[in-house]
């Protein structure tokens, strides 16, 4: 903790419900309401056929796979993921075709990579009704896991994740759910009902009006990350009001990294008056594998993004990325091909923005700016 520098480890869609919960431990009834796929085990049918069979019950450390061992070694000081899943045993599915959910005494999957903060403002965490919300939080809760986005009144879920830093700092997590990314609006949070931290629409003047919320509630040296799901599953485009809204909060003083996600791929990372906006994370854990048509965006190659800061300043110190392939349910080193791919990617997607992304010898993505 006498390190000059705090790092964030940031991911995007953390899925352990529907297939990956098959294969752990503890299964979750696996009738499913979707449109063709009717049970969960066909989501590891595809996988194994597509990669070959996967032993399960896998141990709750397996999905990590090698990424535990580079965790170990970057050692992060937060870790903080959007888990995309209900925690519960509901079985009140919320009619809306694809619901996730995850049976709690898989928790430990969460635990077995020191997760310490889930988002929970997204599309998925009420698939099993208001009461699969209420398991979700106090499952978390439990396990001594912090959350942002959601919760059993407006207040709750309007409430940042805070931990404490070095030199008497703080670390403060806010999320937020948008109907672009499938949040439905009778999610929204109120007075006397549970949901999410709904935002109706991003924008510089909504953004105005969440700055002025961040910034009274803001101590000195405070590092203030507002986590937000939005906008489309598929595409490298940014929303213009995507970005006019980071950029407000950046230039008000009200966010120092701005977390995006529901995006099933990685997408442009902007540095904004030196703070990060990452546009859209991609999944870092889901059960599509071997699923066809979205070849071309390569989403089983996954990033976990390492985001330093100065702890005397908060300048940003740096943005690393970690690429891993996920295959068998599991996060694996990619090999060289793989991880030039997502530079390649990176890096074209970071130039819209002054960016560029190298790849190190260490097989690391690292993000310079100007």
């Amino acid at each position: 903790m006498s390190r000059s520098t705090i790092t964030l480890m940031l991911a995007g869609d953390v899925m352990t419900g529907r297939g990956i919960d098959q294969v752990l431990p503890h299964l979750s009834p696996p009738e499913l309401f979707e449109h063709y796929v009717k049970s969960a085990r066909d989501y590891v049918t595809i996988a194994e056929e597509a990669n070959g069979p996967i032993a399960a019950p896998v141990s709750f450390p397996y999905i990590w796979g090698e990424a535990l061992e580079a965790l170990a070694w970057q050692k992060p000081d937060l870790r903080i993921v959007n888990l995309e899943t209900a925690v519960t045993t509901s079985e009140q599915p919320w009619p809306k075709g694809i619901n996730y959910r995850m049976n709690p005494a898989n928790l430990p999957c969460l635990t077995a990579a020191a997760i310490d903060c889930c988002v929970l403002s997204n599309n998925h965490v009420i698939d099993w009704g208001r009461e699969g919300l209420a398991e979700t939080l106090s499952v978390l809760h439990k396990a001594g896991i912090a959350t942002a986005g959601a919760g059993r009144d407006v207040a709750e879920a309007s409430a940042p994740a805070v931990f404490a830093i070095p030199g008497g700092r703080r670390v403060v997590v806010y999320g937020f759910g948008c109907p672009s990314s499938g949040v439905p609006a009778e999610w929204a949070a109120g007075p006397d009902r549970s949901g999410v931290n709904y935002l109706a629409r991003p924008s510089a003047e909504s953004a105005t009006a969440i700055a002025e919320e961040i910034k009274r509630a803001r101590w000195p040296g405070d590092i203030v990350v507002v986590s937000i799901h939005w906008d489309v599953n598929w595409g490298y485009d940014v929303a213009d009001d995507d970005r006019a809204f980071a950029h407000r909060l950046v230039e008000a003083g009200a966010a120092d990294v701005v977390h995006g996600h529901s995006s099933h791929h990685p997408k442009a990372i902007e540095v904004h008056h030196g703070k990060p906006i990452l546009y859209g994370c991609g999944d870092l854990l889901n059960d599509y594998e071997g699923i066809k048509n979205h070849e071309p965006y390569r989403d089983d190659l996954t990033l976990i993004y390492l985001v330093s800061f100065d702890v005397e300043s908060g300048r940003l110190a740096g943005l690393d990325m970690m690429p891993f392939h996920v295959r068998n349910f599991r996060l694996n080193r990619p090999d060289r091909e793989e991880a030039e791919w997502l530079r390649q990617t990176m890096d074209r997607e970071c130039r819209r923005y002054r960016g560029a992304v190298r790849l190190t010898e260490a097989g690391i993505l690292t993000l310079s700016w100007s």
